[in-house]
């Protein structure tokens, strides 16, 4: 008997050129805009200017709040909602990378909220309530247009956890894969094989459902024939379509399905170290699937196939494949994980992360969690 639920408010506008509609979405959801922003690459790209002109032309009026980092900190959201209180504002918009996003659905969550964001984080506290967010992103990995999740790192503790709320998904997400044509190869690679775990580890996980596994195979299927094109060539734009699209089908798998042991694992390494996630996830993921064939073969067989194999056996060196062809091939011990961090990563992955690996394959103990990092390094 198949039975499920799926539930997720976003009005996703995807097509190159509709950015150009911003101001006019705004418009229908406040008079007063929080931009929250990186402090560099939308300014770089022109786009900042771009929205803020097209705000003005739909009397929105806004702030700027151009302070969000890589791997954003809880201290980040806190400052972000205390000018969001203090302007009047009431709609958020969030442009740039994942980072860019989360800290804004973050900050719309706690302006309204207010108290220890991280009693949210870890289900102490729960509340449905925040400012209305759009999210503009212009990289294709988090998928943080299409999901309720806010990742945010708690620099007291370095635990790195996901606020997930309703609330918090973007009333409306424009996807322009005009706008991601300006990363620098490093970073597409990074995001690029950032939303192929999600899309993999959705459509593994044991909460995944029908509606998940579909958007998951989809978002696998473009992730493979996309992202190396668009890594050789930034000028194919209808490979940019595909791997945005990807993007955001990953971040709507997760959002119902959740990831896996890779993500995971990942995030005490970025809490721990700072460390680019998706650089973390190309250390970590081949390590973990070669330990996970055994808990879903045919799963790992579809995957493979879709990569371009042919069975589970040679799933993981696919990935390798892949790996090596964006440049993103690399180690732990590359990015400044030492023997010394292990136990710390593994007692925090289970502290953080234990439904991620409850929800893979293969349920990993904490000595196994310690070997794979070992191994990783």
């Amino acid at each position: 008997m198949l039975e499920f639920q799926y539930y997720l408010p976003v009005n996703l506008v995807f097509g190159r050129g509709k950015s150009d509609t911003i101001g006019e979405k705004a418009a229908t959801l406040g008079k007063r805009a929080l931009l929250v922003t990186g402090g560099s690459s939308t300014k770089r790209s022109g786009l900042l200017h771009k929205i803020e002109a097209l705000l003005r032309e739909n009397g929105v009026s806004f702030c700027l709040f151009d302070k969000v980092t890589p791997n954003p900190l809880t201290t980040t959201i806190y400052e972000g909602a205390a000018l969001a209180a203090s302007e009047g504002c009431d709609v958020i918009i969030g442009v740039g990378g994942g980072s860019s996003i989360d800290a804004a659905k973050g900050i719309a969550f706690q302006t309204v909220n207010g108290g220890d964001i991280n009693d949210f984080v870890f289900g102490r506290k729960f509340a449905d309530q925040a400012l209305p967010v759009i999210a503009i992103p212009t990289t294709c990995g988090t998928g943080s247009e299409g999901n309720g999740f806010a990742v945010m790192t708690n620099p007291e503790t370095m635990d790195k956890k996901s606020l997930r709320c309703n609330a918090i998904v973007p009333v409306c997400s424009i996807i322009d894969p005009l706008l991601m044509t300006t990363m620098p190869k490093s970073t597409l690679a990074c995001v690029g094989f950032d939303a192929l775990c999600h899309s993999m580890e959705g459509y593994l996980s044991s909460l995944s459902q029908p509606l998940a596994r579909i958007q998951a195979l989809e978002g696998i299927r473009l992730c493979a024939q996309s992202l190396g094109k668009v890594y050789d060539d930034p000028s194919d734009l209808d490979s940019w379509e595909q791997m945005s699209f990807a993007s955001t089908l990953g971040g709507m798998v997760i959002n119902t399905a959740g990831v896996t042991a890779p993500h995971g694992m990942e995030h005490p390494v970025s809490g721990l170290k700072n460390i680019v996630h998706g650089r973390g996830l190309a250390a970590l993921t081949p390590v973990i699937f070669a330990e996970s064939i055994s808990g879903a073969p045919e799963k790992f067989a579809v995957i493979s196939k879709l990569l371009g194999g042919k069975d589970e056996n040679d799933c993981v060196q696919k990935i390798k494949e892949l790996l090596n062809k964006i440049d993103l091939a690399t180690t732990l011990g590359e990015q400044g994980i030492t023997q010394e961090d292990v136990d710390w990563m593994a007692e925090n992955c289970l502290k953080v992360s234990a439904a991620g690996i409850y929800n893979h394959p293969v349920v990993f103990s904490l000595e196994e969690i310690k070997q794979i990092y070992r191994k990783a390094l």
